[in-house]
C-alpha cells in the first residue's frame, strides 16, 4: 500500500446503501488508500442487534465510534491515507470522529429514501435489515454548516459522483 508523505483521513458517511463502500473501493483503487467499512469494526452484539431488527442507540455506538478512531490513527501514525465508512449520522457522531491526528474529510453521500431503498433491497449479503432504513434516515442529522463536510449526490451518474468524491478527497 502506498504511503503518502501527508496522510489523509477520509469518512465516507450516510445511511445504510448509499454507496459508501463502492466508493470506499474507488478511493483505495484510484489514490491508494486503505479502505475500512467501519460496519466491520462493531462489536458482535451490535452485529446480532441490528440483524435482530433493533436500530443501535448512542450507548451503542460510543464504542465503535472510538474503535474507529483509533483505527484511523493507526494508519496515519503509519503514514497511510484511509478512508472509512461510517454512518455519522448525527452531529455528535461526526464530533466524535473528529478526534483523530489529522483533522477528517467527511464525504456525505446523499440519496432520498425511495432510491436509498430500492438500492438496498438488492443487497442480500449484509446484516442491516431494509426494515432499518426509515431509522436511519429519522436519525440523520443535516451537516449544515460543518465545514469539512462534502455531499455527493448519488443520484448523479456514476461516473460525475466518482468524480466529485475523488475531488473531495484530493482536496
Amino acid at each position: 500500500m502506498p504511503k503518502h508523505s501527508h496522510p489523509q483521513a477520509i469518512i465516507l458517511m450516510g445511511v445504510s446503501g448509499c454507496g459508501k463502500t463502492t466508493y470506499g473501493e474507488l478511493l483505495k483503487r484510484e489514490l491508494g488508500f486503505v479502505f475500512t467499512d467501519g460496519d466491520n469494526l462493531h462489536s458482535p452484539a451490535n452485529v446480532a442487534k441490528m440483524a435482530s431488527g433493533q436500530p443501535l442507540n448512542d450507548d451503542d455506538r460510543r464504542p465503535w465510534l472510538e474503535s474507529i478512531c483509533l483505527h484511523i490513527n493507526e494508519h496515519l501514525a503509519a503514514k497511510r491515507s484511509i478512508a472509512v465508512a461510517c454512518s455519522a449520522l448525527k452531529k455528535a457522531y461526526r464530533d466524535q470522529l473528529r478526534n483523530v491526528s489529522v483533522p477528517p474529510t467527511f464525504i456525505h453521500l446523499v440519496g432520498d429514501i425511495n432510491l436509498i431503498s430500492k438500492r438496498q433491497a438488492k443487497r442480500k449479503s449484509h446484516y442491516m435489515p431494509a426494515a432499518l432504513m426509515q431509522s436511519q434516515f429519522e436519525a440523520l442529522e443535516p451537516t449544515t454548516g460543518e465545514q469539512d463536510v462534502v455531499e455527493v449526490s448519488v443520484k448523479l451518474p456514476m461516473l460525475e459522483a466518482e468524480r466529485q468524491v475523488l475531488a473531495a478527497a484530493r482536496g
